[in-house]
Parts: structure tokens; sequence; C-alpha cells
């Protein structure tokens, strides 16, 4: 007996075109993202401890975006298609065709943060924890990007809600993974540092927020990439592992580490500001 599977809601991946010029349901979840997550921080940066004014966050969430869209692609040419890229140069540039890496998008994001930090005279760990209350917000409107646009889909499956995606050239029922990663990696993670953030001193010692984002998303990450379908001109890499989770792996001790350190660092002033 065949299984019974959910419809796939085709959505079309623009939403409207004017001569050469589209919206894609993509650009407006990083607009989307960028936007909510800004006024997340601005939230955070009026309240104690003083962290930098409001002027300088308008000026830091350019710096973020620029990390996000150069580090992501970036991050995808080199992690995961560097040979053809190698053969296809001008391709690098051609955002409009899709290609892009959360990891590679945390580096942009990490030098940009570093870079804005010592030039503005911020405090890095500070300003980290501010940017890791932003990011799930980016990331649960890219899955549910990743969703409508019907890629990076997940394994065959029969789950109740399974689902045959479009663009799957098998045609076979698959996990919704793009819907596990955007409750995981985007909301459950986004509400958990919110509390934190609201009932616990977290921000009194910097780089906590920071660190638990990193642990938190890692985990996120390695668990849902367990449905995930594996690229396939990558498929599956040492024992079994898949790029993403290989990928979160750093991620995962890096946070631990500041978790650590922002525990045994004696706590800041409410006043502190650099």
């Amino acid at each position: 007996m065949t299984p019974l599977v959910l419809a796939f809601p085709a959505i079309e991946p623009e939403i409207f075109r004017i001569g050469p010029f589209a919206l894609r349901w993509y650009a407006v979840a990083y607009i989307a993202g960028i936007v909510i997550g800004w006024r997340v921080a601005l939230r955070m940066v009026e309240r104690p401890p003083r962290v930098m004014s409001r002027a300088a966050l308008d000026d830091f969430i350019a710096w973020v975006t620029l990390g996000v869209i150069l580090g992501g692609r970036l991050g995808y040419v080199l992690f995961y298609k560097p040979l053809y890229y190698l053969g296809h140069p001008l391709e690098v540039f051609a955002l409009w065709n899709g290609g892009m890496s959360f990891h590679g998008g945390a580096l942009g994001v990490i030098l940009a943060t570093v870079a804005f930090a010592w030039r503005r005279g911020v405090r890095f760990l500070a300003l980290a924890d501010i940017v890791a209350m932003m990011t799930p917000i980016g990331l649960f409107f890219g899955r549910l990007a990743n969703f409508v646009n019907a890629e990076l889909y997940g394994r065959e499956s029969d789950v109740a809600w399974a689902m045959i995606f479009p663009s799957d050239p098998r045609g076979v029922p698959r996990h919704p993974s793009q819907l596990y990663e955007a409750a995981l990696e985007g909301l459950v993670l986004f509400v958990a540092l919110v509390l934190v953030e609201r009932l616990t001193a977290a921000r009194l010692r910097p780089g906590l927020i920071g660190g638990l984002f990193l642990v938190g998303y890692g985990i996120a990450r390695i668990v849902c990439e367990f449905f995930r379908e594996p690229d396939a001109h990558l498929g599956f890499l040492y024992a079994g592992a898949t790029m993403g989770q290989l990928l979160s792996l750093p991620m995962l001790a890096a946070g631990i580490a500041l978790v650590a350190r922002a525990l045994r660092a004696p706590a800041t002033s409410q006043e502190a500001n650099s």
C-alpha cells in the first residue's frame, strides 16, 4: 500500500516580477530576518548594560548584512562546491541562482563583529551576545524560504507528514526537514536565549549568550541533519556524518569554551559599555 503523504504547498519562489526585477521569498526572508533582528538588538542596547548607542547599532547592522552575504556565499563556494566554482569562477557572483552556507555566513558575521568592535572600541563579547540573539530570527525565516523553494529537503520517510517535493528527481515521500530546522535552529533557540537573557544576569557575563547560541545551534543542526538529505555531490563523509554535522562540531566546541569562560570570569557592572 502506498503511504499517504501531505501535499506540498506549491508556492512560486517569485512573489512578483516587473521586467528584469523579481522579488523572491528568499530575499524577503533575508530582509525580515535583518529588520526583526535589528529591532531585537535595539531593545537590548537600550537596556543596561550599555554596549553601544542606537546610532552605532544602525551602522553595525550594515556590517552584519555584508558579513552574512559575503560569508554565506564564500562559505558555500569553499565548503560545498569548490571544484565547480574553480571551473566556473564568474558564477560565484550569481547569487540569484542560490547557494548560501550558514557556517560561512557565521564566519562572515564574526569577522564583521571583530572589525566593528575594534574600530568603535566596543567590547567584542558583549557585541557578540547581541548578534547571537539576532541570528535565530534569520535562521527561522531562511529555513522557511528553503521550504518554499522546495530545496534542502529531508531524507526518504514514511512518517504521516512526509511530503513529495517537486524538485526531488526521485519523487519519494521525504521529511520536511526545512521545517524541523526552522523550529529548532530558529524558534526554539530564540525562545531559549530570550528566557536566559530576561530571567538571568547573563548579559553581565559577556560571551555567555553567544556561547549558548553556538552550543544550541550546533546541537540543533547536528540533530536535524539526521533527517535532512545530504548534498548529492557530497553525500555522507567521515564516519557517516554530513558536511553540516562536521562543520557544526567546531561551533559546538567553541560554544562550550565560551560558556565556560563566561561563567569563570567575574560579572561586569550594569554600567559597563566596553
